[in-house]
């Protein structure tokens, strides 16, 4: 693995302390019923000192008061488009898990002249939708930082380092699994898949190639298996994902899921597939998407150990903390941020490949790809 292929994403340090001599006024987008304010991307900002909430859209009324009520602050909107216009905020935080309403939250808080979204994943449902929102976003100068928490974990460019550094040895492969619960298959590789996607992006670079299968009830899906996917997903199939990746830097990466294919079910804590590993011919570095330690490495006959264990750090990666700060960061210093819609454009594409390749009878596609819609709704 070639050092200027791990180390060039590292560059930005979300940790350092910001300071404004104006707070950047948040407006937040929720949807209760509908996705909600996904994994905490309300209250995030409370911690963040540079930042204060000034509003709240939610469709449900009910739903809106609790928010309020929470929050303790910010002035409370029925629709977020009615927010966006009057309030004109610096910051827009787009909470609900339903990707279905991603692009015209992005698009809505882009043309109202916002400096910057943090946006629950997954990003969006197409590579079309992805598109549309980087071109809107390039001519705008918005930047947009997409909530895939374990990218923004200080322990990353640890391991990258090490990795650099021949811990261990020559670098023979990753693989990766979803969390591998009742979503198994293509909701898990869309809805979980897509952390350790990213995970493999920061440490290997964007995919180039894909081949893979995807199977329903252990048969190849068909058209007759595709239906309307879980949270606004859109169409979808299959029970079962196995792909093969060819990443930038000439490794290859697996990305495995099977609906209940886990020990524990259908309890959901701690799930011992979730995660990537990257095998090496002298050791194991293993990472475990949403726990901690988050990076574990094993070499010879030594001990697995992590990598970094920080319970403060921890919090402040989970609570969403460290990527507000580095979006804060990117909006002050005019760059990309660490997590940034490029970044949700390459997983975006690389679960697209999955179904494309399928499609093709698995065929080994190439990147950019070809087709831009859900490849599904050609088969």
């Amino acid at each position: 693995m070639h050092r200027r292929h791990i180390l060039a994403a590292f560059t930005a340090t979300p940790l350092a302390a910001l300071a404004a001599e104006k707070k950047l006024r948040v407006a937040i987008i929720g949807h209760t019923g509908r996705g909600n304010y996904g994994h905490g991307l309300d209250t995030m900002w409370k911690a963040i000192p540079a930042s204060e909430i000034v509003a709240v859209a939610d469709a449900d009324a009910g739903g809106l008061a609790a928010e309020l009520k929470k929050l303790g602050t910010g002035k409370g909107f029925a629709g977020y488009q009615a927010m966006l216009a009057e309030i004109r905020p610096d910051i827009v935080a787009i909470g609900p898990r339903h990707v279905d309403q991603h692009r015209d939250m992005l698009l809505a808080a882009i043309q109202n002249g916002a400096k910057g979204i943090y946006i629950e994943k997954p990003f969006l449902r197409s590579l079309a939708e992805c598109d549309e929102v980087l071109a809107a976003a390039e001519k705008s100068g918005t930047k947009i930082a997409i909530a895939h928490r374990n990218r923004y974990h200080p322990a990353l460019p640890m391991v990258a380092k090490l990795i650099a550094g021949g811990a261990i040895g020559r670098v023979l492969e990753m693989r990766g699994r979803g969390k591998e619960d009742p979503r198994g298959g293509s909701l898990d590789m869309w809805v979980l898949g897509s952390h350790v996607m990213g995970t493999a992006i920061a440490l290997a670079g964007p995919a180039k190639a894909c081949s893979a299968n995807v199977y329903q009830g252990g048969k190849l899906v068909t058209k007759s298996d595709v239906k309307d996917g879980d949270e606004g997903i859109g169409p979808l199939a299959g029970d079962e994902v196995h792909a093969r990746f060819e990443m930038e830097n000439g490794l290859p990466f697996f990305f495995d899921s099977l609906k209940d294919g886990r020990l524990k079910k259908p309890a959901y804590d701690d799930p011992a597939s979730f995660g990537l590993q990257i095998f090496g011919n002298g050791g194991v570095i293993d990472l475990r998407m949403d726990q901690e330690p988050f990076a574990w490495i094993q070499t010879g006959n030594e001990a697995r150990k992590p990598v970094l264990a920080d319970a403060s750090i921890a919090k402040k990666v989970s609570s969403h903390e460290i990527p507000g700060l580095d979006l804060i960061a990117a909006i002050q210093e005019n760059r990309a941020p660490l997590c940034d819609a490029i970044h949700g454009r390459q997983i975006t594409e690389m679960i697209a490949a999955v179904f494309e390749s399928h499609r093709l009878n698995g065929q080994r596609v190439t990147f950019p790809l070809q087709t831009r819609v859900n490849p599904l709704t050609l088969l």
